[in-house]
């Protein structure tokens, strides 16, 4: 399958999330925030980049912004769940408008999951999973 670079500092949502990963069989490579996945990505290119936005000290926006400065070519999907003042909706409007290939909504279904990586992985950017 894929190799996926899973950026989320949540352990008890990145674990899962890894393992539905794994069990589909893509080879899966963890970061907990943006800065960490720039480091990963000088050594190492993933074939699909699934990030947060809401992360400490480098979150989402600000690593897909750096990583379409560097010429990045690699595939993006955007997930949120929101915070109080801030909603997943206008986190993941916030990512399309920079070109993400897909969004996921959290929490979401592994059937959403899987539809995302499809969508992500063809040729066409398209709307928000929900």
């Amino acid at each position: 399958m894929s190799q996926i670079l899973v950026i989320e500092d949540e352990l008890e949502f990145r674990e899962p999330l890894v393992k539905m990963l794994t069990n589909d069989g893509h080879v899966v490579v963890v970061a907990g925030n943006g800065l960490e996945a720039l480091q990963l990505l000088e050594t190492s290119r993933p074939d699909l980049i699934i990030t947060d936005i809401l992360m400490p000290r480098m979150d989402g926006i600000e690593t897909i912004t750096e990583l379409a400065r560097k010429g990045n070519a690699v595939p993006i999907i955007a997930m949120s769940g929101g915070r109080r003042s801030v909603t997943a909706d206008f986190n993941l409007a916030s990512a399309e408008l920079m070109g993400v290939r897909a969004t996921l909504a959290k929490p979401f279904s592994r059937a959403d999951l899987r539809s995302a990586i499809q969508q992500a992985l063809g040729s066409t950017p398209s709307g928000p999973r929900r």
